[in-house]
């Protein structure tokens, strides 16, 4: 079965950095369009960053500059490397994979990490 796990959540100061990983199993990885998504209580849940399988990364607006995707196909992992983190970046971040697999393609979510910006 497809699983995707993050990990490296926590509770950080702000201006600090956090870097979460994510794992994939049972997904055709090195296809999939990865991403992060993040979704604070009481509000939509928002991209984050993605990667595509060809390595091309996009960054939303607000984490520009301050975060860096990447992946490893090898290793079937994807990473968020998180710096001057800031209070509004507290959420519950979701690793997610889109695999083009025609007609429709396929979706995955991970079953989210917590971070917290907070002194």
């Amino acid at each position: 079965q497809v699983q995707l796990v993050e990990s490296g959540g926590g509770l950080v100061q702000p201006g600090g950095s956090l870097r979460l990983s994510c794992t994939a199993s049972g997904v055709l990885f090195s296809m999939a369009a990865m991403g992060w998504y993040r979704q604070a209580p009481g509000k939509q849940r928002e991209l984050v960053a993605d990667i595509t399988s060809g390595g091309s990364a996009n960054y939303a607006e607000s984490v520009r500059g301050r975060f860096t995707v990447s992946r490893n196909d090898a290793k079937m992992t994807v990473t968020l490397q998180m710096n001057d983190l800031k209070s509004e970046d507290t959420a519950v971040y979701f690793c997610h994979a889109g695999i083009p697999i025609p007609p429709e393609g396929y979706e995955y979510w991970g079953q989210g990490t917590q971070v917290t910006v907070s002194s």
